[in-house]
């Protein structure tokens, strides 16, 4: 395996583990607020549980720039690539957006989902404002999911 394999195959791991972390903080956050009120108010269930599904997205994410590293090393598929530093250096770095991006913003995403979980306890009329404001943290998500992936693509293998 080469140097530049190693680099790539480094560059997977933190995708999916940081924007794993994130998501797992995340979902956890909001999963304590939803606990509380589903104790309280049974019937809220469902109106709280995609609140808590929302910040499990940047997981995803860094798992899919994790696969588009593993397929376009060849590390999944067709055998492993014979990548320079340069190469795996470009991997890592292709990474390093979602990575970042997702751990930052699967926790942030959990906290103002939690605090949606508040409004929907209160006002569960009101669920659809507390979604939309969740939502918006994931545009970053996906910003950098993007960036990550068009990084990976334009690596010349």
């Amino acid at each position: 395996m080469t140097n530049g394999l190693v680099l790539a195959i480094i560059g997977a791991a933190l995708a999916a583990l940081l924007a794993g972390i994130g998501s797992a903080k995340g979902v956890s956050l909001v999963g304590e607020a939803a606990s509380g009120v589903v104790s309280v108010d049974p019937s809220k269930f469902s109106k709280v549980l995609l609140l808590e599904l929302l910040p499990g997205t940047q997981g995803l994410y860094g798992l899919i720039a994790a696969m588009f590293i593993l397929l376009r090393t060849g590390v999944l598929g067709s055998g492993a690539a014979d990548l320079t530093v340069q190469q795996g250096l470009g991997f890592l770095a292709a990474s390093l957006p979602i990575a970042v991006v997702g751990l930052i913003s699967g926790i942030m995403q959990g906290r103002t989902a939690a605090a949606g979980v508040s409004i929907t306890a209160k006002k569960p009329d009101h669920n659809g404002k507390a979604i939309i404001m969740a939502a918006m943290v994931e545009t970053y998500a996906i910003l950098a999911l993007l960036i990550s992936v068009l990084m990976i693509l334009n690596i010349n293998v």
